[in-house]
C-alpha cells in the first residue's frame, strides 16, 4: 500500500535511485489511500504543531491553481517525481465564473487531503467590489482602484462596502463545510499587501490594507468560522517597513512571505518576518524554487513552505524536487503528525 512505500522512502536514505524503485513499486498497483488520516481537529491544535516544529522541521506545500475542476492536480506532480504527497496542500477560491461554480471541487479536495494527513491552506484571488462578482485576472484581480474607492469598500453603509459584504458572504458557506467537517484552515487572505497589482495593495497605515484584514475577520468570525488559522502575507519586493501592513497580533496567527524576486528568501526578509511575528509561526507562502539544504539549515524556523503550481516543474529538475522533499528536516504527508 503507498503508506507502506512513504514509510520505506522515509526512513531510509532517499537518493533519487529510490524514488525509481518507490515508483516502479507503485506501477505494479501498490497505490491505497493513505491511512493516516487526521481527526476532527481545532485550529489550536495545528498552530500549536507549527509553533512546536518552529526551528527543526518544515512542513512541505503544493498550492493548486486554477482550473477548480481540478484542485489536485499540482499535488499529483510532486507524487510523480518523488513518490511523497506534500505535508500541505494549497487552493483558492478563485475569481472566474467556471472556476467559482467549481468551489465545490476545491472544497472537496481540502477534505481529501485532510483525511488523507496534509494540512490545508487556502487563498483568494478576489474581484475587485468595483467590478462584477466573477471576473478575469486582469483587470478584475489584478488592477487599480482609487483612494476614495477603497475606502467606501472599507465603510459601512456605503454601495461598494455591502457589494465586498456579499462577495464575503458568498464564501462563507465553503469554509462553514470546512468547519463543520473538523478541517482547520490556513487562510491567507489579501496576500502580498505591499504589492501594487492588486486592488487591496500598497495601502499602509491603519486605513490601508490592515482595515479590510481586520474587517474581514471580524466577519468571519462573526460567521462562526472558527476553524480559520489567520495568516498574514507580504512579497520579498518591495522589501521596507512590511510592518506598516500589519493588522495587529491579534488578527494574524501566522505571519508569511511570498518569494518572487528572489529565488529565496534573503537573511533581511528572514529577519524582518521574525520581527513582525513576534514569536508567531513563520512561513513561506509562495515561492517558485523549492528550498535547499543550505536554506533549511541557515533559515529553520520557516514552519512550512508553499510552491506554486507550475513553477514546481517549470522552475526546477526532477533532482531540485527529489532532494527538497528528501531532506530530513522536511515533512511531506504521513509525516505530519498532529497527535
Amino acid at each position: 500500500m503507498r503508506m507502506a512505500v512513504d514509510a520505506l522512502l522515509m526512513r531510509i536514505p532517499r537518493p533519487a535511485w529510490a524514488v525509481g524503485a518507490a515508483l516502479v513499486l507503485l506501477g505494479a498497483g501498490v497505490n491505497a489511500p493513505a491511512a493516516a488520516a487526521f481527526p476532527a481537529t481545532p485550529k489550536s491544535t495545528v498552530l500549536n504543531y507549527l509553533r512546536a516544529i518552529t526551528g527543526t522541521s518544515i512542513v512541505s506545500g503544493q498550492h493548486n491553481k486554477e482550473p477548480a475542476a481540478q484542485p489536485g492536480q499540482y499535488t499529483r506532480q510532486v507524487y510523480d517525481v518523488t513518490g511523497q504527497y506534500p505535508g500541505l496542500w494549497g487552493g483558492d477560491m478563485m475569481f472566474t465564473g467556471t472556476d467559482i461554480a467549481d468551489r465545490q471541487r476545491v472544497v472537496d479536495q481540502a477534505k481529501t487531503e485532510w483525511a488523507n494527513g496534509s494540512l490545508v491552506a487556502l487563498t483568494w484571488h478576489a474581484c475587485s467590489p468595483t467590478g462584477g462578482a466573477t471576473c478575469q485576472f486582469d483587470g478584475g484581480v489584478k488592477t487599480g482602484i482609487s483612494n476614495a474607492q477603497f475606502q467606501e469598500i472599507v465603510t459601512g453603509g456605503t454601495y461598494l462596502n455591502g457589494v465586498w459584504r456579499s462577495r464575503m458572504a458568498a464564501v462563507v458557506p465553503y469554509l462553514r463545510q470546512l468547519r463543520d467537517a473538523g478541517v482547520p484552515v490556513l487562510w491567507r487572505p489579501f496576500h502580498e499587501m505591499n504589492e501594487t497589482w492588486n486592488w487591496w495593495g500598497a495601502r499602509p497605515g491603519a486605513n490601508g490594507g490592515a482595515k479590510i484584514y481586520q474587517q474581514m475577520r471580524d466577519y468571519f468570525d462573526s460567521q462562526g468560522l472558527d476553524n480559520l488559522i489567520w495568516v498574514w502575507n507580504v512579497q520579498d519586493h518591495p522589501t521596507a517597513n512590511w510592518a506598516q501592513y500589519y493588522p495587529g497580533g491579534n488578527y494574524v496567527d501566522v505571519v508569511s512571505l511570498d518569494v518572487w524576486w528572489k529565488g529565496h528568501p534573503s537573511a533581511a526578509d528572514y529577519q524582518q518576518i521574525q520581527s513582525i511575528a513576534a514569536g508567531k509561526p513563520i512561513a513561506i507562502a509562495e515561492m517558485g524554487k523549492v528550498p535547499t539544504a543550505a536554506l533549511l539549515t541557515g533559515q529553520p524556523r520557516w514552519a512550512y513552505f508553499m510552491i506554486w503550481s507550475e513553477q514546481l516543474r517549470g522552475s526546477n529538475t526532477n533532482a531540485e524536487i527529489q532532494a527538497a522533499y528528501f531532506h530530513p528536516r522536511v515533512l511531506n504527508q504521513g509525516e505530519v503528525r498532529l497527535g
